[in-house]
């Protein structure tokens, strides 16, 4: 690791297949500012968490779409996105390239859900505390940005092979798309 984050490393909080690892970056909490990160595109060009500002903004972070836990859990978030409507976003994230990503979209034909790799910089990963330091992977996790930047939901699954709580990820969205309009 570079720099700082080599510095902010974090350990019990999640395993992999039983065996603890260690996270590297900030811890993100809820009420705290979301941080904008950069992480590439499908077609290859940086896209930012602020480009969805005055969003909701769903960021799922799965180790790899080659897994079955990963395979499953985009696809339920793909449903649930399309529920969601127009004013909200859901990001998956992964540090698979953007090509892996296109062609997973294509074979499962989801079109609801925005990939993103961070396989560049590790930008999301270092910025919410969900890269695993000897893997170069993200934990799985699910955070949920309101229209005002600021965490509403956080969620750092504790074994990696499992699937993240959808219900209160899904209602925390509902409840910040529901908020902003009252």
């Amino acid at each position: 690791m570079a720099g700082n984050e080599a510095g902010k490393r974090r350990s019990g909080l999640v395993t992999l297949k039983g065996n603890p690892v260690v996270l590297v970056g900030d811890e993100v909490k809820v009420g705290d500012r979301a941080p904008d990160f950069e992480a590439l595109g499908g077609d290859l060009k940086p896209v930012r968490l602020s480009d969805f500002r005055g969003k909701v903004v769903v960021l799922v972070s799965v180790p790899s779409l080659d897994t079955p836990v990963c395979d499953v859990e985009a696809k339920k978030f793909n449903e649930a996105a399309a529920k969601l409507g127009g004013d909200a976003a859901v990001l998956v994230l992964s540090m698979d390239l953007p090509f892996a990503q296109k062609r997973w979209c294509a074979a499962t034909g989801a079109s609801n859900v925005r990939m993103l790799s961070d396989h560049r910089k590790a930008e999301f990963g270092l910025a919410y505390g969900v890269l695993i330091e000897d893997l170069r992977l993200l934990a799985r996790a699910v955070f949920v940005v309101g229209r005002d930047g600021m965490v509403k939901h956080a969620q750092i699954v504790k074994e990696t092979a499992s699937e993240p709580d959808y219900e209160s990820v899904l209602a925390a969205a509902r409840e910040a798309a529901g908020g902003a309009r009252r």
